[in-house]
C-alpha cells in the first residue's frame, strides 16, 4: 500500500508551508501528492506549481469537478501537465453535488452517471489521438449542434500529441451504481469515508462493475485511494484529544454538506449504519447548532474512519486497511516532520 499526500483545496487564503510538505513527501518515499477543488481554488494550478519542484511523485487530482470544464478542456489540462511532469499525472474526477454544479457552475446535475460515462469516453478519445473526437451522447455532443449553434463546428484531434494515451483516470464515487460504473470504466476509485468496517459493503458493487462486458480493469490492477488521517500518539489520552478535534469535520460532512433533501455524504453514513444519528446531526447542524451536532459524533466512528494510535497500533491498523483492497492512503499532514514520521512508521 502506497502513501499519498492530500493537499486538498484552499480555505480563505492559500495555505502556508505547502512547499515543505511536498518536498518531505518526495524525500520520504510517498508515492503521490494530490490536490482538490470545491468553489475556490482549482485543482490543476496548485498541482503544477508545487509539482514543479518534484521529480518522482505522481501528481493527482482528487477531485476535479467534471461540470466545471468541458471534457476536452479537462483532457487538455491532463495532457499538458503529463508532458511537463514526465508522465506522472493521475486524473481524479467526480460529479460533485447539485448545489455546486447548478449553483456555482450553472450546469444541470441530472443524470450524473450518464454524464460521467460521456466525460470519461471523450477524455480517452483525446488522449488516444487515434480519430477526431466526437460524441453522440446528449450531454456533451461533439460537434455541438444544439440551440445557438452556427453549424460550423467540426471534429478535431488535439494539436499536441499526448505523452501517454493511458493517463490513469480515477473517479470519486459514493453510491452503489456510481461505484459499479467506476469499477467498469475507470482505472481507480477515490472513495469518501471508506473504512475497514464498511469495506464489505462496497465489494459487491465493485464486483458488479468488474464483471460487466468490456470492463477496463480487474480487481488485481484496479486502484483504491482512500482518504485517511494518520496520527501517531503517545497514549490513550492523546488519542482521545485527536478524536475530539476531528469530530467537527465529521459533523460538517454528515449534517452540513449538500441540501437537506440530497446530501450524498450523509447517505454514506446512513449506509454505514448511522441513519438515525445522521438525521439528528443534520437537523441540529442546519438549525445552526453546530456544537450540539458535533457532540453527537461517537468516538468509535472517528476511530474507524482514521488511523490514530501508537506506532504499533498505526502499523496494525494500516495493515487492516490494506487488507480490504486499499492501494493508496491519501493523508492530510500539517508539517514536514509529520510527513517524515508517518513515512518512517509505515515504511
Amino acid at each position: 500500500m502506497k502513501l499519498g499526500l492530500q493537499l486538498g483545496y484552499w480555505g480563505a487564503q492559500p495555505p502556508a508551508g505547502v512547499g515543505e510538505l511536498v518536498a518531505a513527501a518526495e524525500e520520504s518515499g510517498f508515492d503521490a501528492i494530490f490536490t482538490a477543488e470545491a468553489w475556490g481554488s482549482d485543482a490543476f494550478t496548485p498541482l503544477a506549481w508545487w509539482g514543479r519542484e518534484t521529480s518522482r511523485v505522481r501528481l493527482g487530482t482528487s477531485i476535479v469537478q467534471m461540470s466545471g470544464r468541458a471534457p476536452t478542456s479537462i483532457a487538455m489540462h491532463a495532457l499538458t501537465l503529463d508532458h511537463l511532469s514526465g508522465g506522472r499525472v493521475v486524473l481524479g474526477m467526480g460529479v460533485s453535488g447539485p448545489q455546486v454544479v447548478e449553483g456555482w457552475y450553472g450546469q444541470p446535475f441530472s443524470k450524473p452517471l450518464a454524464r460521467t460515462r460521456e466525460v470519461v469516453d471523450i477524455i480517452r478519445q483525446v488522449l488516444a489521438r487515434e480519430e477526431k473526437v466526437t460524441n453522440d451522447g446528449p450531454h456533451y455532443p461533439l460537434p455541438y449542434v444544439g440551440e445557438g449553434a452556427v453549424g460550423l463546428g467540426k471534429p478535431l484531434k488535439p494539436i499536441v500529441h499526448p505523452l501517454r494515451s493511458d493517463i490513469p483516470i480515477w473517479l470519486g464515487a459514493e453510491g452503489p451504481k456510481n461505484v459499479a460504473q467506476t469499477a467498469e470504466i475507470a482505472d481507480g476509485w477515490i472513495p469518501i469515508f471508506y473504512t475497514p468496517k464498511s469495506a464489505g459493503m462496497y465489494q459487491p458493487w465493485l464486483d458488479e462493475g468488474f464483471a460487466r462486458p468490456g470492463a477496463r480493469r480487474t480487481r488485481d490492477d484496479f486502484e483504491i485511494a482512500a482518504t485517511c488521517h494518520v496520527q501517531v500518539v503517545a497514549d490513550a489520552d492523546e488519542k482521545a484529544a485527536v478524536i475530539d478535534a476531528m469530530k467537527p469535520v465529521v459533523s460538517l460532512y454528515m449534517g452540513g454538506m449538500g441540501a437537506k433533501e440530497q446530501n450524498f455524504h450523509k447517505q454514506v453514513f446512513e449506509r454505514m449504519g448511522y441513519a438515525e444519528l445522521s438525521d439528528e446531526v443534520q437537523r441540529l447542524y442546519l438549525d445552526g447548532k453546530k456544537d450540539e451536532a458535533t457532540a453527537l459524533i461517537p468516538d468509535e466512528l472517528v476511530d474507524d474512519m482514521h488511523i490514530i494510535g501508537t506506532e504499533a497500533e498505526v502499523r496494525d491498523r494500516a495493515a487492516a486497511w490494506e487488507a480490504t483492497g486499499v492501494t493508496t492512503l491519501l493523508l492530510s499532514c500539517r508539517s514536514a516532520d509529520e510527513v517524515r514520521r508517518i513515512a518512517e512508521v509505515l515504511a
